[in-house]
């Protein structure tokens, strides 16, 4: 009993943290919505819609058919499931959308470490009309200059339409691009151009000013210099999520969307400012052109301020924990 009674304090102690993170940030992220279809259970990568106010598109990990979800971001229902015809889907891990309208979902993952030496892109043009319905999509294969990988990250650049991958390695990854063109009946070589750190998605700003790629635990947005990675700008902050496996852009830019894994699982919003900002949101903002941050936002680097705070109160959270159960285990000998 007494071990019952001390660990209340603690569970309150640890539901006070977690409570105040988010009341300690005026604009930092907050739940946007929660998917409710019970098919989706693995949600492994999310796109924003073009055609469709306020839908999102996301899919399931390995274990599902060729399935691509629609999403209702105003209620979280599920508005169309769309079937790719033909398709043997082995570890979808991403999706994004390209320039020209074409959905593109990366069947990339590898859990066995490199044991596939192909893997697989399937692209389809977004459907104009949000039904549940069957499509034909064009398969393309993939390999990498240096030989197989396991990946979660796929992004079409928006200006190019042109696709990267981003490698998920033990020891961090790296960022891949593919041919200018793609190819349907041969093989598409993508070759490393940038390390980047272990990433479980990645995303272009709508401009193509920005990539921004999130982990677990973090997050790194870099600039985007038309067809290499620039600079690292700073660390929106991304929340702890059960297993966070997506991010996007929201379709002006001004912010983030993440996602996890796992049933009814939430999407985050995450405001962006200062230098993280695309750069077309922030000359609207500033007509003069000086190049000031959007009004009322904060000044460029904040979000690496801010990604430090919630670090540090995660971090907070789980050595209460570990005390705890510690003490837990001692009083119960």
């Amino acid at each position: 009993m007494r071990a019952r009674t001390w660990a209340v304090p603690l569970a309150a102690t640890v539901l006070a943290v977690t409570a105040a993170v988010p009341a300690c940030a005026d604009s930092g992220p907050a739940v946007a919505f929660t998917m409710k279809d019970p098919r989706i259970t693995e949600s492994s990568g999310l796109a924003a819609s073009h055609l469709h106010r306020g839908v999102y598109w996301t899919h399931n990990d390995s274990g599902d058919g060729p399935y691509v979800y629609a999403i209702d971001s105003r209620t979280g229902a599920t508005v169309a499931r769309i079937t790719l015809r033909g398709v043997h889907a082995r570890d979808c891990e991403a999706i994004s959308i390209g320039p020209d309208g074409d959905i593109y979902l990366g069947d990339i993952g590898d859990n066995l470490n490199g044991a596939w030496p192909e893997v697989y892109l399937y692209r389809f043009p977004e459907p104009k009309t949000l039904r549940d319905q069957t499509v034909d999509a064009t398969t393309y294969t993939v390999r990498y200059s240096d030989g197989p990988r396991n990946a979660e990250s796929l992004m079409v650049e928006p200006k190019t339409g042109r696709v990267y991958i981003a490698s998920k390695n033990e020891d961090g990854g790296h960022l891949y691009e593919g041919p200018a063109k793609l190819s349907a009946s041969g093989i598409n070589v993508f070759r490393p151009i940038a390390d980047v750190p272990w990433v479980t998605d990645g995303a272009f700003s709508p401009d193509g000013t920005r990539l921004v790629f999130r982990g677990y635990f973090m997050s790194s947005e870099y600039r985007w210099n038309g067809d290499r990675l620039g600079a690292e700008i700073g660390n929106p902050d991304v929340p702890v999520q059960q297993q966070g496996e997506s991010v996007t852009f929201t379709p002006d830019g001004r912010a983030l969307m993440t996602g996890s894994e796992g049933t009814d699982s939430q999407v985050y919003r995450v405001p962006l400012s200062g230098s993280e900002l695309p750069d077309s949101v922030r000359a609207s903002a500033d007509p003069s052109g000086s190049g000031a941050p959007a009004s009322g936002g904060a000044a460029a680097g904040s979000g690496g301020h801010r990604h430090t705070f919630f670090g540090l109160a995660f971090l907070t959270v789980a050595a209460l924990l570990v005390v705890g159960t510690r003490r837990l285990r001692r009083r119960g000998r």
